[in-house]
């Protein structure tokens, strides 16, 4: 196992970018869609809609894209080996019903790895928005209320999101590079970057699967294979600390976390957008952390924000240390995250 002192003093590549740069470089991340894309996307959709196929056994196979998938082939070298993200803007998701967006959704996400589980439940299709769950809760998961996220990773490889409706006000999505985080920790204070590195207990929110604690214990950053990957969810990692067996947290692991946040919300670190009606959001997750503002939605029930959300597995990704076992289960690339308990069985809910 490389040490500390072994670690790279500055981390380079595409990674490694600064939000006030990546801003000003919208143009290779913002990719619109073209009429043809769209009517390729729409026969796709109704190519596997005619097959009368669950929702959540979709593959690349049933949802042909002759000419839009040698874009998905590139987006997914993007997210892996790129700045990590991108934004599909232009769907027409005002003319669809609900399972049309999500066949189409769904389709592009079996172009890009194979979809996981994001509960207890087995949901391979989630549904992002405020349900009045309490945040003070500590199995509520954030997703699920209109409050401020905080800067975090999900469990698995790559988040997709698509944008069915906008917040009336708020509910921006915030990005920002771990890699460039670590640099900046790197050079200012080694000292609390090493305690990131150290096993620190998360909170598992009362999904637990059989035999497992309550929390897992993960470090925020891991060097593994020649790459940095990050985990982290502060609440998660400030809730574990109501269970007895967990790692207590040092004042300096606090004040490293406390610096990892302050770097993630300096303006000049991270990138904004606002994800619009008909854009769909492709993030990697071991690379960056992503954050949404808090938000006032509509009185309308029907225009209420909602995004539906893909966790997927590419092939051809990075190892994983063996400590992302607690958390995926098997770190097998392409079969990997999402969260399996003992009585998981994965379907897609359309509403």
């Amino acid at each position: 196992m490389i040490g500390f002192n072994d670690l790279p003093q500055t981390i380079t590549g595409p990674a490694a970018w600064l939000g006030t740069d990546i801003a000003e470089r919208a143009g290779e991340w913002i990719v619109h869609l073209s009429d043809a894309d769209v009517a390729e996307l729409e026969g796709a959709a109704d190519h596997y809609l005619a097959l009368d196929r669950d929702l959540g056994e979709i593959t690349a196979e049933a949802f042909p894209l002759e000419t839009f998938g040698s874009h998905l082939r590139e987006l997914k070298e993007e997210l892996l080996h790129g700045i990590g993200f991108e934004v599909i803007r232009g769907l027409p998701v005002e003319s669809y019903d609900q399972l049309y967006a999500a066949t189409v959704f769904c389709g592009i996400g079996a172009h890009l790895g194979s979809a996981r589980s994001q509960n207890a439940h087995g949901h391979i299709l989630g549904h992002v928005r405020d349900t009045g769950a309490s945040s003070k809760n500590p199995e509520t998961r954030i997703y699920q209320t209109a409050e401020r996220q905080s800067f975090h990773t999900d469990s698995a490889d790559i988040v997709g999101l698509l944008c069915l409706q906008d917040a009336r006000e708020g509910g921006e999505s915030l990005l920002v590079s771990a890699v460039s985080i670590y640099n900046r920790m790197m050079s200012e204070r080694p000292d609390l970057l090493e305690r990131l590195f150290d096993p620190i207990a998360t909170d598992r929110r009362g999904e637990i699967p059989e035999g497992a604690k309550p929390y897992m214990e993960i470090p925020v950053f891991n060097w593994h294979a020649g790459h940095l990957t990050v985990f982290y969810q502060r609440q998660y990692i400030e809730s574990a600390q109501r269970f007895k067996g967990a790692m207590r947290l040092s004042d300096a692991h606090i004040e490293a976390l406390d610096m990892l946040d302050n770097l993630a919300n300096d303006p000049d670190m991270h990138v904004r957008m606002r994800l619009q009606r008909g854009d769909l959001q492709f993030v990697y997750n071991h690379s960056q952390l992503h954050d949404r503002t808090d938000f006032v939605d509509w009185p309308d029930p029907e225009r209420r924000r909602h995004l539906m959300r893909l966790w997927l597995s590419p092939m051809g990704d990075r190892e994983l240390p063996d400590c992302f076992t607690q958390r995926y289960g098997s770190i097998e690339i392409g079969d990997r995250g999402g969260i399996i308990t003992d009585s998981t069985v994965l379907r897609a809910p359309i509403d």
